[in-house]
Formats: C-alpha cells, sequence, structure tokens
C-alpha cells in the first residue's frame, strides 16, 4: 500500500496540481474571465432553466452535480486537506475553485456537444464522448470509460459508504455494517429508477441540505467570533511559508499544503476530473453555454461556499491538533460547539450529502458502462451494480487512509487525460462561447444554440 500512497503524493505534488492550475489559467485568458465577468450571468441561468418539459432541467442536473460534488468532498475532504496539509490547504483550495469553475464550464460545454441521445429520449455524455468524436480516438476514450468505472464508480463510491457509516458508529456503538446496509437499500431505489430520478431526487434534497449546513456552520463561526482573524491569517500563513508545530497544530511544508488543497479542492468540485460533464450532458437547455454558466455556479457553491464553511467549523474549534481524521474530526469540531447535538448534525450531513454523491457517482460509473458495450446488453450494467453493493458493504471496514491513496492515483490519471483533451478541444469550447456572448450582445435573453459545429469545424 505504501507504493500507492507514493505514487499518489508523487502525482499531485510535482505533476497534476500544476497542470490543473496550468490549464485553468490558460482557459481564464483565452476566454477572458468568464467566471468573474460573467459571474451574474450563473444566476440567471439558474432561473432560466429551472424547469423541463419532458426531460431533465438545466437546474435539476445542477443538483444533482453539486450533490455529487458537495457530499464527502466538501465535508471529509476539506478535514482530509486540514489534516495533509495544514491550514494553508484551504487557500489552495480557493485558488483550484476560481481556476476550476472556467474549467467545468468547458466541461459542461463538450458535454452537451458530443453528447448522444438515448432510447428512452435522456442523453449520455462525458470525456468519453467528447474524447471519441472531438479527437477521433476511441482507444483513449475506452481508457478513461475504465478509469472512471474504476476511480469514480468503485473507488469514490466506496468512499461514501465508509464515511457514512463512521460519522454514525462514533455516536451510536455499533457494527458499520449495519448503516452499509441501509445505504446500499436506499441507493437501489434510486439508482434503479435511471437519471431522472436521480435528478430529481437531487433536486430535493441539495438545496435545503445545502442551507441548512450553512446555517448550523454560521452559528459555530459566530460563537468563536474571536478566532476568526487569526484563523486567516493563519491560512494566508502556512500557504506560503512552513508552518512549525507550534499552537497545538502539526507542522506542514508549504508543498503539503499546496498538494493537499488542490487535490482536495478538486476533489471537492470536480474541476478537471470530467464528471461534470457526464451529468451536464443530460440537461435540456437552449445553449450549451448556459449549462455551462450552471457548471461554474455548482463549482462555485461546492468549494468557495460550503468547503470554507466546513474548514472554518474546523479552525474556529481548534480540533485539529485532537487526532481524528475524515468525517470524525468534523463531528469533533461540531461537537465543541454543540455537544452530541453536533455529532448527530453532523451525521445527518455527511448521510444526506454522501447519499446524494453516492448516486451521481454510480450514475457516472453506469454511463462509462454504456459507453463501452453499448447497448448490445444490460448484463454488464447489472454485474457493475452488484460489484457496486457488494464493495457498498466491504468498504465500512477499510482504512481511511488507504481510500484516498487509491482515490488520488485513479484521479490524477483521469485528471492528467482530460486535461490533454480540453486542451486541443478548445476551439470547440470559443466558438460555442463567442456565440453565446454575440447572441446576449444582440439583446437575446435567452440564446439558442444551432448545431454549426459540423459545417464549422
Amino acid at each position: 500500500m505504501k507504493v500507492i500512497y507514493d505514487i499518489a503524493n508523487f502525482l499531485w505534488t510535482y505533476v497534476i496540481a500544476y497542470t490543473l492550475l496550468g490549464m485553468g489559467l490558460y482557459y481564464t485568458i483565452r476566454l477572458g474571465v468568464p467566471q468573474i465577468r460573467y459571474f451574474k450571468r450563473t444566476i440567471i441561468a439558474m432561473k432560466n432553466n429551472i424547469k423541463s418539459n419532458d426531460n431533465v432541467s438545466g437546474f435539476a442536473t445542477l443538483c444533482a452535480a453539486v450533490g455529487g460534488q458537495v457530499g464527502t468532498g466538501s465535508l471529509v475532504g476539506v478535514a482530509s486537506a486540514l489534516t495533509a496539509g495544514g491550514p494553508g490547504a484551504i487557500f489552495w483550495m480557493w485558488v483550484t475553485a476560481l481556476f476550476g469553475m472556467v474549467i467545468t464550464f468547458a466541461e459542461a460545454v463538450l458535454g452537451q456537444l458530443f453528447r448522444e441521445k438515448q432510447e428512452d429520449r435522456t442523453y449520455k455524455g462525458g470525456p468519453a464522448y467528447y474524447i471519441e468524436k472531438g479527437l477521433k480516438s476511441k482507444s483513449v476514450a475506452i481508457i478513461i470509460s475504465i478509469l472512471y468505472i474504476l476511480g469514480i464508480g468503485i473507488a469514490i463510491v466506496s468512499l461514501q459508504t465508509n464515511s457514512i457509516a463512521n460519522s454514525f458508529s462514533m455516536i451510536v456503538n455499533i457494527d458499520p455494517l449495519i448503516p452499509g446496509v441501509v445505504v446500499l437499500i436506499l441507493t437501489a431505489l434510486v439508482i434503479v429508477g435511471g437519471v431522472k430520478r436521480l435528478a430529481d431526487t437531487s433536486s430535493l434534497i441539495v438545496p435545503f441540505m445545502a442551507l441548512g449546513y450553512i446555517i448550523i456552520v454560521l452559528y459555530i463561526v459566530i460563537s468563536n467570533i474571536n478566532m476568526l482573524p487569526n484563523m486567516f491569517k493563519l491560512i494566508f500563513k502556512s500557504a506560503f511559508t512552513t508552518q512549525a508545530a507550534a499552537g497545538g497544530f502539526l507542522g506542514h511544508t508549504v508543498m503539503q499544503a499546496f498538494s493537499s488543497g488542490v487535490a482536495r479542492g478538486l476533489f471537492s468540485n470536480d474541476a478537471g476530473d470530467g464528471v461534470a460533464a457526464i451529468m451536464h450532458a443530460t440537461a435540456d437547455v437552449k445553449h450549451p453555454a448556459e449549462q455551462g454558466m450552471l457548471s461554474m455556479l455548482g463549482t462555485f457553491i461546492t468549494t468557495c461556499v460550503i468547503c470554507s464553511f466546513t474548514a472554518f467549523a474546523i479552525l474556529s474549534t481548534n480540533v485539529l491538533p485532537s487526532g481524528y481524521e475524515g468525517i470524525n474530526l468534523l463531528q469533533e469540531a461540531f461537537y465543541t460547539s454543540m455537544g452530541i447535538s453536533g455529532r448527530w448534525m453532523v451525521f445527518l450531513a455527511m448521510f444526506l450529502f454522501g447519499f446524494t454523491t453516492l448516486l451521481a457517482d454510480i450514475y457516472y460509473g453506469e454511463v462509462n458502462i454504456v459507453y463501452i458495450f453499448k447497448k448490445k446488453s444490460n448484463i454488464p450494467i447489472w454485474i457493475y451494480r452488484i460489484l457496486t453493493a457488494i464493495i457498498l458493504l466491504i468498504s465500512c471496514k477499510i482504512e481511511l487512509r488507504a481510500i484516498w491513496a487509491t482515490i488520488d492515483t485513479l484521479i490524477a490519471l483521469i485528471v492528467f487525460i482530460n486535461l490533454v483533451a480540453l486542451l486541443l478541444l478548445f476551439k470547440y469550447v470559443k466558438y460555442v462561447f463567442d456565440d453565446y456572448k454575440k447572441q446576449l450582445k444582440d439583446g437575446i435573453e435567452e440564446p439558442v444554440w444551432y448545431n454549426k459545429i459540423d459545417k464549422n469545424f
């Protein structure tokens, strides 16, 4: 297992972190800083796409995507980033989110452009589809599909169940397998209903759970308001200087803060790994760039809002040196301010966040299985579902650090392939965005896309 730890650390410290931020900077400059200049448009796009007459709406896919992003990334991911990289990791999570917004914009646009309509009138798309159709590379598309099945559909799925089960067993002395079985049953009830049921379920859960979580964390932060100035000072100072083992905090290097912040920042908002394209490809919208706007909003919500509040709760309660990790560290922060009820609140948040993430991750796995096997048989899908059910239960007993190392290694490979594809497919994203901006400039409030790709490229 040490080999996996070392590989994951090398990839994120010396390869992926720089590649991810570099691609974000490239897209930001070439598209004219859309994550700032067009941020107001993300809100308008959300209002314009609340409902769809007979398919999956843009808002529903936004909720499903945010549900898939918010989950353990915004709770466990933040706690793990703080443990591995110290307070400075939070600064690099913010930087990742800023550049990640434009990356998820590109992924959503490409997901819309190169998707395929299914027999049930829904759409499927994602990196495998735009790599095959845009780059004309079937072999690379299959490779990234396999990595998605292993990395997202299996490895990250195991993290959700592990976190839910352990957050419950910290409160109640019970075998983690028992809450694992409950999660398995609930998951089965939603997954068999397909992407529309997934999106509908997420649109009901996500807005309320996010708002409720923010209100509770605000209470904790306000209760420790005197800690805020030092907390922000510590975050910025630790991002650029080595944090010595003083004041109760473990010593962390700048590189640990950087690599942990970027890795967990990506995990919290999926920027660069392409899964946003899979979910956003299902949306029924008038223009691909409109869904791109929604994807940017999703990245902002997950990292700049939810992740920040999680970090504030942990740092303001000074529980980082407690020895806890993952979701249990966040539970300790809530417990410090609210007693035993705080641990229950974190469990509820972890259950709701982790459950919506779990649903999205399984769907991502299924989309890539459909891509590889097409419509030849439903047997691969059911084999995957049975395998996932077994993993859901086994993961309750696996060490959290081992799960993270596996995820980091697989996601690093996915991100590298996807970022190369984004670089080579930039012309498509720019063409779509230019069309969108022109229509807005011409006074069209809701731009409409007429498929012009085939005759212009």
